[in-house]
């Protein structure tokens, strides 16, 4: 049996597509973060299995929670704003009738930002691992969560579409979001910035990985900005590690 897992908060104009691209699972179970926007009675409606829970910053554990409740075998975590291609879904169902339950599988993972067009920087094409048994693995970290899982691991054919940002404010807003999250994370793992080093120069490696070195400027006047952007989110973030440091965990 496999699971599809989705943790949702205010995704109404994502989950009926995301869903869409799941149904050839056995099940499909959201866990909402008490949305206000009707995202909870949509997945209900589309006959998903729906459990409310506040996720208080902290992405690992509310996917970990979602993995308590599903009944499948196999787990593939997905997020609301994502897509699984019909080449995947089919990689996917597959590899889930391998009662065995012996490997975990990675997928390529194509960013699309809308109305704007960047295959480069930023938004290259990356490797998540998302497909895994449901016995043998947890989630670690409150943001850019990690797989913890001992298992030999493969690659499955098919993209992932993931479609990043509708416009400006959000991608603004999950800036913030983020770079808290991530800077409360590292204070916690007991890390903490120099002033110098990471707040100086880590911005500009930064910006010369995504623009020279992974070819941002291909993108143009977009893989600049995107470029330019992951400079400020990368000091940002030590930044805000730093005055965690300097003001007893208080930003």
């Amino acid at each position: 049996m496999l699971s599809v897992l989705i943790c949702a908060r205010n995704e109404i104009s994502n989950l009926p597509d995301c869903i869409e691209s799941a149904k050839f699972a056995d099940e499909i179970v959201v866990v909402d973060d008490y949305s206000d926007d009707g995202s909870k009675e949509l997945a209900e409606k589309m006959g998903c299995k729906v459990f409310s829970r506040h996720m208080a910053g902290d992405w690992s554990c509310q996917r970990n929670f979602g993995i308590a409740q599903c009944q499948g075998n196999w787990i593939f975590v997905l997020d609301a704003d994502e897509r699984i291609s019909p080449q995947l879904s089919e990689a996917i169902s597959r590899v889930s009738q391998d009662k065995s339950l012996s490997k975990t599988f990675w997928v390529q993972r194509h960013n699309r930002f809308h109305f704007n067009k960047a295959t480069h920087g930023v938004l290259r094409p990356d490797w998540v691992l998302r497909l895994f048994p449901k016995q043998k693995g947890h989630y670690e970290g409150r943001v850019h969560e990690k797989l913890i899982i001992d298992l030999p691991q493969e690659r499955l054919p098919g993209a992932l579409y993931h479609y990043t940002y509708d416009n400006w404010d959000a991608y603004f807003g999950k800036f913030n979001r983020y770079t808290q999250l991530a800077a409360r994370q590292q204070f916690e793992r007991g890390k903490r910035a120099n002033f110098w080093f990471d707040i100086v120069l880590r911005p500009w490696l930064a910006f010369f990985k995504m623009y020279i070195l992974k070819r941002g400027f291909l993108d143009g006047k977009l893989g600049f900005i995107l470029s330019v952007n992951h400079f400020f989110y990368t000091m940002t973030k030590y930044v805000r590690l730093y005055y965690l440091g300097r003001h007893n965990g208080k930003l």
